[in-house]
């Protein structure tokens, strides 16, 4: 049956209706208006397809040309059912890009470590089975010691119990035997999450052949951890994982961890603190010298049970983990007194270090303070000690040669290079124990240096900031602390009125010092005094000025700066570090100027009188030029109270003095009050010990002068010859200085003879009447007024300072 439709008929062949097919459109289109011509369907599929194929073409993507017209999802599907969407065409990108990334990321990581490997410095089998301790070097470069080298007791592997080797294992590195690489990876992927999340690349993740390495090759300081440094490590470490075999491994660790105490392996360690050979300690024992190398100082037995039994339990625990012991013996050993077996008297110092102990305790805290460890960094550490004066140093206060009043009294003196800060020689105490880095009275002992701070605090700055002279005209008159009922005394209770800034000085007169602080103020001169190493505290008000609390190494320091002309040295022990990676750090600094040159010049010539003529004659030696001041500290009342028979001795007693070559601090007194009193010749010790060792010092150097600045000019009066600065001196010496300067002889060679002599009160209240100037009038009116005002009596304040 034929269609009724020709144009769908299927008898007429495909020629034949596509002919009829064109003639249809070409008629339909010459009706249709311009502009409006109907393709054919077939056309407009060639022309969709080929605009499809243009944007299938590579590198060609306009989101903005999709159309929107579809009610379809906004993609085509075509006969190869692939899907195209802009949003996962993004993603597919943006993976691509991601993984290009990662790969470069990658091959950099791999590179850079690379370069740190080839960097990396050799290690031999003498490193590794070598103690992990400095050396210490004289500025000559001569060897002095190495710390803790005659205390070690090597093991080989086969005398290491296996129950320590267990331990060590399961505390440290439970894969240990199993790391091919030397490498525990799983630890350091778990010590990489750490570091990422804490923002540290200091977490520990090292593996026993890692510590090894770390401790043989090198630094523990904290600041050393760098990525460089742990890509070396890892590198090293797989490299001695294919030259050593575990065994070896872990034979020179356990024979290379510091132990405290100076003790390096677990050998050592276990006849130091219990006697016995390793192989006799009981359970407990081993888990506690297994734990110990991770903090020795903070797990120490002695000195924190506590912390001890806590790290102990810890390496226990991790053996009962690793299936090493059984619940049994857990509890039993958990639960054993962690005291037990440890014996407490060691025979360990040689003759040499028990005299340098004390310079050798501040080596170490000046190491440490630098972030190095000295008992594992394996350093070459140059010190700047001078064996010989240091030997000196020490006989001299324990071979009788000076009058201290007992046994029990100590002492407390450093010796300082004033050109460079370095410290020469120190001594912590009389009679040290047998005990190492023991207490170092040079350092540790802080306390009221009595007048020797005049200079520092009171009179140095009154020249820096306010131009006074050696002439300035000053009050030694009674005197009310503001805002007390407390007078100043001097030591001998009298006032002797108008003296000069020099003999005030010199005679060590309190007054007159008080007065020059008061002037300055006390903020600014605490501050001048800070930047020479001394804190005196504003708290303590005006009597610092007086005595402020310091240590003979700070003082040494102070001093320095009046002997290099004004230029400040910070007192230090180590000149010169070298780690074992070859890197070297000099200390050595050219110095900071606190003062002008004119005002050390001053404060020196001044204190040139003290030993010559003033309160410090004791420490007179021959011509040699030098100066220095005494310092004399008495007992509060409290103190007297408590002790009444201590009433005219000296509590604390000080000398300081220098020459261009070397300062010297001297303190001493008791460490208790209950030890005793300073009596006897025992008062001239610190005078006397300085004159010795002084003498001792300058034999092989020149006696040289200061050289005064051309800022400083000279001016003479009846009373001698005065300084002033530049553009502050009178044009002439026309000011009278008769009434000047007006103490006895006889009182001043009484003290001289007996520095801690004193005079009674009836005494300085005739003396008040006699010889009290008009100013000293007026001030005594002024207390009146001040203590009619406040209806109590005045209070007398002995606070003598020498």
């Amino acid at each position: 049956m034929k269609s009724e439709n020709k144009d769908f008929d299927d008898k007429k062949t495909p020629n034949e209706f596509n002919q009829e097919h064109d003639n249809f459109y070409d008629e339909l289109n010459s009706i249709l208006p311009s502009g409006s011509k109907y393709n054919p369907p077939q056309e407009q599929e060639d022309k969709f397809q080929q605009e499809q194929d243009e944007e299938d073409a590579p590198g060609i993507f306009d989101p903005e040309e999709e159309s929107d017209d579809s009610d379809e999802d906004d993609y085509e599907t075509r006969s190869d059912n692939t899907v195209h969407h802009p949003v996962l065409n993004f993603f597919w990108k943006f993976f691509k890009w991601c993984s290009i990334l990662a790969c470069l990321l990658v091959l950099s990581g791999v590179g850079l470590f690379a370069y740190y490997a080839s960097k990396a410095p050799n290690v031999t089998q003498a490193q590794l089975a070598s103690g992990g301790s400095s050396t210490l070097y004289t500025t000559d470069g001569k060897v002095l010691l190495t710390l803790g080298q005659a205390k070690r007791y090597y093991l080989k592997y086969d005398e290491i119990p296996s129950t320590l080797k267990n331990a060590i294992v399961s505390i440290e590195d439970k894969r240990f035997w199993n790391e091919p690489l030397g490498l525990d990876p799983i630890r350091i992927v778990g010590s990489t999450v750490a570091n990422i999340r804490g923002h540290d690349i200091s977490a520990g993740g090292s593996s026993i052949t890692q510590q090894l390495i770390k401790l043989s090759v090198f630094s523990t300081n904290a600041s050393d951890r760098t990525l460089k440094r742990k890509a070396q490590e890892a590198w090293i470490a797989m490299h001695v994982s294919r030259e050593y075999s575990r065994e070896q491994i872990l034979e020179y660790y356990v024979n290379k961890v510091y132990m405290n105490y100076s003790l390096y392996g677990i050998g050592t360690a276990s006849r130091y603190y219990y006697g016995k050979t390793p192989d006799k300690l009981d359970l407990a024992q081993t888990a506690l010298l297994a734990g110990m190398p991770n903090s020795p100082t903070f797990y120490d037995p002695y000195v924190s049970p506590a912390r001890a039994r806590y790290r102990r339990n810890l390496v226990l625990q991790a053996m009962l983990k690793n299936g090493k012991i059984t619940q049994l013996q857990y509890d039993r050993a958990s639960t054993e007194n962690i005291q037990s077996g440890l014996i407490y008297e060691h025979d360990t110092q040689s003759k040499l270090r028990k005299v340098d102990d004390p310079y050798i305790k501040e080596v170490v805290d000046e190491v440490r303070a630098k972030g190095y460890d000295p008992y594992n960094d394996n350093l070459k550490i140059t010190v700047n000690i001078d064996q010989k004066a240091q030997d000196k140093l020490y006989s001299l206060a324990n071979d009788n040669k000076i009058p201290f009043t007992n046994d029990k009294m100590q002492i407390g003196a450093t010796v300082v290079d004033p050109n460079n800060g370095h410290v020469v020689a120190i001594i912590g105490g009389r009679h040290l124990p047998n005990v190492q880095l023991g207490l170092d009275r040079a350092v540790q002992t802080v306390r009221s240096t009595g007048s020797s701070i005049k200079p520092v605090l009171d009179y140095a700055p009154a020249i820096q900031y306010k131009h006074w002279s050696t002439a300035r005209v000053l009050s030694d008159s009674p005197y009310v602390y503001e805002g007390t009922h407390i007078q100043l005394y001097d030591w001998d209770n009298r006032y002797y009125g108008n003296m000069t800034m020099r003999y005030a000085l010199e005679q060590s007169r309190n007054v007159p010092a008080v007065r020059t602080l008061e002037s300055v103020g006390l903020l600014k001169a605490s501050k001048f005094a800070k930047k020479m190493g001394v804190n005196a505290d504003p708290a303590q008000g005006l009597s610092v000025a007086i005595g402020a609390n310091a240590s003979s190494l700070q003082m040494a320091g102070a001093y320095s700066a009046f002997a290099d002309n004004g230029l400040y040295h910070k007192p230090q022990f180590v000149s010169k570090i070298e780690t074992a990676t070859g890197d070297v750090k000099n200390y050595d600094g050219p110095g900071i100027h606190v003062m002008d040159k004119s005002t050390a010049y001053m404060i020196t010539d001044m204190l040139k009188g003290v030993i010559t003529h003033g309160s410090g004659t004791k420490a007179i030696i021959g011509d040699l030029i030098q100066a220095g001041k005494t310092g004399t500290v008495k007992y509060s009342d409290g103190e007297l109270k408590k002790h009444p028979s201590y009433k005219g001795t000296p509590k604390d007693s000080w000398f300081v003095g220098y020459t261009r070559s070397y300062v010297m601090s001297v303190w001493t007194g008791y460490d208790n009050l209950n030890n005793g009193k300073i009596s006897g010749s025992g008062e001239d010790s610190a005078a006397l010990y300085y004159k010795a060792m002084m003498s001792y010092l300058m034999e092989d150097k020149a006696n040289i002068d200061w050289v005064k600045p051309s800022t400083v000019l000279v001016r003479r009066y009846n009373t001698g010859n005065e300084l002033f600065q530049e553009g502050h001196a009178p044009a002439i010496s026309s000011v009278s200085r008769k009434r000047l300067n007006r103490i006895p002889r006889y009182v001043i060679r009484k003290y001289q003879r007996t520095p801690d002599y004193t005079f009674n009160q009836r005494t300085n209240q005739q003396n008040n009447n006699q010889n009290n100037t008009q100013n000293v009038q007026q001030n005594n009116q002024r207390s009146n007024i001040q203590q009619q005002q406040n209806n109590s009596p005045v209070k007398y304040y002995y606070y003598s300072s020498r």
